[in-house]
């Protein structure tokens, strides 16, 4: 069992020890992110600049949210968006490891440019245990690469520093409870973003499409939980996938897109199990989904898999 004080102490004097200049963090908002953060900061102080990156691949509303964070949590920060290069260099990119690869190497370049602006040479992320695990850090197969591990570039200008990164996700909201950090019970949103919630061509359009969806699904369970409906979910979300269906709105014929529904129960997400949504819950979130997005999508479907062999995400 995670000893939360001791670890907070042995946490802050490490980082003390390791930055003996400048750092920044790459800071998403999720709670990995935020409690490294929230680490660092009572370690070096104002030698430390949180930067958040607006790949355009951000859920709704995410952007101020993580704006309001910071200001709570008196830490300085940056907020940078790079919209236009993240949409420009996944263009034509499908294959989801390589699309780990290529954010994980953009979002690199854009901290480098920051560092060298605010004269860093040190680099804080939230890495955690399942993060290098699934990217095969242990020797074992890849599952998937996740962007701030198996997407890094072999070459960077700054040296790392993780301080979470023999934590698993439930002992960060212990720590995060514990240094009172707000996105302590935040869901788990992918580094990657809406890209790899995207499995049709990563666009604009179809990034609103998704980004919408999951606004949705996310609105929905959140108030089905608190009408004590059902167990809020360990994670929530949709996903549009890259099959079209046919569908009928006002009488005529449409072919439109479709959406996946996922929501799983995990302590660790090493594996997972689909969660039990009330039937009228689902029905209004298909209803939401198809009336919002008008004629772009035409068929909503809920994911019943378990992690194995499934991952918790769809890429």
């Amino acid at each position: 069992m995670l000893e939360v004080e001791d670890f907070i102490r042995g946490a802050v004097e490490d980082i003390r020890t390791k930055i003996k200049g400048k750092a920044i963090i790459a800071c998403s908002g999720g709670v990995d992110s935020m409690v490294s953060a929230a680490l660092a900061s009572k370690a070096i102080g104002d030698r430390l600049l949180a930067v958040y990156v607006d790949t355009g691949l951000m859920r709704k509303g995410e952007t101020e949210e993580v704006r309001g964070m910071f200001e709570e949590m008196k830490i300085s920060f940056k907020m940078i968006d790079a919209s236009e290069e993240f949409f420009a260099s996944l263009k034509g990119v499908a294959d989801p490891e390589k699309k780990r690869k290529v954010i994980g190497e953009l979002f690199i370049r854009v901290f480098e440019r920051e560092a060298k602006e605010f004269g860093a040479e040190y680099l804080v992320q939230g890495t955690i245990a399942p993060d290098w695990i699934e990217s095969g850090s242990t020797g074992k197969d890849t599952i998937k690469s996740h962007h701030n591990v198996g997407g890094l570039p072999k070459e960077m200008g700054m040296t790392l520093v993780e301080p979470l990164w023999d934590l698993y996700k439930e002992d960060v909201r212990q720590v995060a409870r514990a240094l009172g950090v707000r996105s302590s019970e935040r869901q788990p949103f992918p580094g990657p973003g809406l890209s790899v919630r995207c499995l049709d061509e990563v666009t604009p359009e179809n990034i609103a499409i998704v980004r919408e969806a999951c606004y949705v699904v996310e609105d929905e369970l959140q108030n089905a939980s608190k009408a004590k409906k059902m167990e809020l979910p360990w994670q929530y979300f949709a996903a549009l996938l890259p099959t079209r269906s046919t569908g009928v709105i006002n009488d005529e014929r449409m072919y439109g897109k479709t959406v996946v529904v996922r929501a799983v129960l995990t302590k660790d997400a090493i594996t997972a199990t689909p969660a039990h949504i009330p039937y009228e819950v689902l029905e209004t979130i298909s209803k939401r989904i198809t009336n919002t997005l008008g004629d772009k999508v035409t068929r909503v479907v809920y994911d019943v898999t378990t992690k194995p062999p499934a991952t918790i995400e769809w890429e």
